[in-house]
């Protein structure tokens, strides 16, 4: 064990955690998400609180990923418990045609949070449901049938949302929903345009969207999928000619614009909506995560008044058994006032703007990083076997059968760091509450891992 004084806190040191039995964690019976079963022995964890979780054997680590993406107010607010226990005591489920105050005044509460004229609210059970949802209202509404999504994206693992996906994780679902076309977002390091200015990219990157519309048919066309900041696929804060763009092409061709933000709203990206930060308004939006801080699995589609009324004298597409859940919308209502009274968007922005700094300060150390991004508490470092060809520092470790993202992770465990590396990728998006010396001591532990990484490149 190392002891970092200023954390007054003991922290992971000299090598992973001992592989226990897994009879003693889970009795082997769970499947895990994403992994192979056999090969994954996963940590087990009893206690949380702010950015910390604390393991069965008392060691402490600190989540600069928020439990991917989620937990944006912490582990164990006390508000979020109390409201738990006492909705545990008073009402927990009623089915979902029945009215409750928490879901009517959750309804209003969001509606005021949305970009534009988003006033209505679906609530459902996750950011997979979400866009399902979406997708269902988006082809009613247009009576169309196509869907356009970026390469650049992940929507979800349910069927519809691997389908308008670009994440590899979609091949896993093949063969897919048909249906769908795919462009590609301007501003990635690897960029696929050979522009020589952004401005250039963007026009290139909307002119190929308008040309997909044209070889699709632009009547047969329901909508458009965009994630705002494009977010697992490798955080991409996209230009906002760009996302103007799409709005406008949706216009022209009379199909709508979806905005997927299950991660970047909710103060991840230093806004309530990332919509906000480019004054866009979509016509449909969904979004997840943040919503409860994964204190209760919840999602929600907000729509504006056109398509909400569209469905005045026909069923609505969607429904839930879950939908609008009691306690799930009590636990979202004392999550926003959490956001609120804590001011924990502005302290994203304010704080994120740290955190970058602070990254590209590494950065300019490091030949193994070939660009870092980010907004508000959501960042990324990408890294590059060679900045001069910007060639894949993961794809090189491939071929001895080499895993990056594994390597990173594990190092960074070391030193008490839990947080998501995949690809090229390593992700800092640590709960909006955390500690300065907690953030402190993870950018350090970055620094290190980085210094250890740059052995590998050419």
């Amino acid at each position: 064990m190392k002891e970092y004084a200023d954390l007054n806190m003991s922290l992971l040191g000299g090598g992973l955690p001992p592989n226990k039995p897994r009879e003693l964690d889970d009795d082997g019976h769970v499947v895990y998400g994403w992994r192979p079963q056999p090969k994954f022995t996963p940590l087990t964890f009893t206690r949380g609180e702010n950015s910390r979780l604390w393991d069965r054997d008392g060691r402490c680590f600190i989540d600069i990923g928020a439990g991917q993406m989620s937990v944006n107010i912490g582990y164990g607010h006390p508000k979020i418990q109390n409201v738990m226990r006492r909705g545990a005591s008073e009402l927990t489920y009623v089915a979902p045609y029945f009215a409750t105050e928490a879901r009517s005044l959750l309804a209003r509460r969001v509606a005021a949070r949305l970009p534009g004229d988003l006033n209505y609210v679906f609530f459902c059970n996750g950011g997979s449901d979400a866009i399902e949802t979406a997708l269902k209202v988006a082809r009613a509404y247009t009576g169309r049938t196509k869907i356009i999504a970026a390469w650049q994206s992940y929507h979800g693992a349910t069927a519809g949302a691997s389908a308008i996906s670009g994440d590899a994780r979609r091949l896993m679902a093949e063969p897919l929903i048909p249906g769908v076309g795919r462009f590609h977002v301007p501003g990635q390091y690897r960029s696929p345009f050979g522009a020589t200015s952004m401005d250039e990219e963007v026009a290139m990157a909307l002119e190929a969207v308008d040309n997909l519309f044209k070889l699709e048919g632009p009547n047969s066309v329901a909508a458009i999928v965009i994630e705002p900041i494009i977010g697992g696929s490798g955080l991409y804060v996209l230009p906002s000619k760009f996302l103007h763009g799409l709005r406008s092409i949706c216009n022209k061709y009379g199909c709508l614009l979806i905005a997927d933000e299950t991660i970047c709203a909710w103060g991840r990206c230093g806004e309530w909506f990332s919509s906000h930060r480019y004054g866009l308004v979509p016509d449909i939006i969904t979004t997840a995560k943040g919503v409860t801080s994964g204190y209760m699995p919840f999602g929600l589609v907000g729509m504006n008044e056109n398509i909400r009324d569209f469905f005045n004298d026909r069923a609505f597409v969607g429904g839930l058994t879950t939908e609008g859940h009691a306690l799930a919308c009590s636990v979202a209502l004392a999550n926003m006032e959490v956001y609120e009274e804590e001011a924990l968007i502005e302290r994203s922005s304010k704080l994120g703007e740290y955190l970058l700094n602070r990254l590209n300060e590494i950065f300019s150390r490091h030949s193994c990083i070939g660009e870092v991004r980010g907004s508000g508490l959501y960042a990324v470092i990408e890294f590059t076997a060679d900045r001069g060809r910007k060639s894949s520092l993961a794809a090189k470790l491939q071929k001895n059968s080499n895993s990056l993202g594994d390597l990173v992770y594990s190092l960074l465990l070391e030193r008490g760091i839990i947080t998501m590396a995949k690809n090229d990728f390593l992700f800092v998006a640590p709960p909006l509450t955390i500690p300065e010396v907690d953030l402190d001591y993870a950018i350090k532990s970055i620094d290190e891992v980085v210094t250890d990484i740059d052995q590998y490149v050419d």
